[in-house]
């Protein structure tokens, strides 16, 4: 007679001193702990990114829908300027005017003063609004912090925007006024100053401007700093080397090529890039030391 004889699983064979209870079942979104002395995983509750991975082109779409409403901002603050234009351009003519003859600027094309209002409505509009360019700039780079990170959204808008009318401001009152005072001296007995009120307004904005920008390194160093792309060793190490840029810079952005508007312009960035350096210091990421490695237990 045949016997056959079933073989069991190897799972249900227990071995001697084996406990047949079956396995706790596994959640599946445990993880397990971190090692003793690694810093948390960055998708803590604290770390967790705003935003999933995005493409190149929707980072294109993103782009291109902070550009539309900075533009549709820029537009209504131009509207807003050109309302009330005439005190805007009396305050903007007085530093120009103060050192021409009879306090007068000509102009020579039939359009040239009217697209003066403009361009003058334009510089308004662009400080009215920038507040909320500076919003959609802090959107467009938001997706790649942090949730926490995102609380100084506030801070970034306020001062940055603050700091770039702090630059049109120092621009207005003590660069434009020290380089046209300049262009303005070579006038004698032989020679009358008598401007276009194009040229001059021309580096009036672009005086404005690049002050403008410049004042903007405090915000990019933080932006930087939150990143982990730079920190404030890397900003002190290469301090003499800043230097040298800046006074290249200055150069480049005077339209005077006399040393003493060239050093105006170049201290205040210089202090700006001191400023850096403390923000990089307060707000970048702080990397942990590894820590000893744990013994085990004999």
């Amino acid at each position: 007679m045949t016997c056959h004889i079933t073989p069991l699983p190897m799972a249900l064979v227990p071995f001697p001193g084996q406990s047949t209870a079956a396995p706790a079942p596994v959640e599946d979104d445990a993880r397990p702990p971190a090692p003793p002395g690694e810093p948390p995983s960055p998708f803590d509750e604290d770390e967790e990114p705003l935003e999933g991975r995005m493409t190149f082109l929707e980072h294109l779409d993103e782009l291109r829908k902070r550009i539309t409403h900075a533009v549709v901002a820029l537009l209504v603050g131009f509207l807003v300027a050109f309302s009330f234009i005439q005190p805007v351009v009396d305050f903007v003519y007085k530093p120009m005017a103060a050192v021409v003859p009879d306090k007068k600027l000509i102009f020579t094309e039939p359009a040239e003063a009217f697209l003066i209002y403009i361009k003058i409505a334009a510089l308004c509009g662009l400080l009215l609004a920038s507040p909320y360019v500076m919003l959609q700039v802090w959107l467009f780079i938001a997706p790649g912090l942090y949730a926490n990170e995102k609380k100084l959204a506030v801070p970034f808008v306020f001062f940055s925007s603050a700091l770039f009318v702090a630059g049109a401001a120092f621009s207005h009152y003590l660069a434009f006024p020290f380089a046209w005072n300049f262009f303005a001296g070579f006038s004698n007995e032989y020679m009358s100053f008598m401007p276009r009120i194009e040229p001059v307004f021309g580096m009036y904005v672009k005086l404005a401007l690049a002050f403008g920008v410049v004042f903007q390194l405090p915000m990019l160093v933080f932006v930087l700093a939150r990143l982990g792309l730079v920190t404030a060793g890397f900003l002190s190490r290469n301090f003499k080397y800043a230097v040298l840029i800046i006074f290249v810079v200055a150069a480049v952005i005077t339209p005077s090529p006399d040393p003493t508007t060239q050093i105006l312009v170049a201290l205040p960035m210089t202090f700006l890039y001191g400023v850096s350096i403390l923000i990089a210091w307060l707000f970048g990421r702080k990397t942990e030391a590894p820590a000893e490695a744990v013994q085990p237990h004999p």
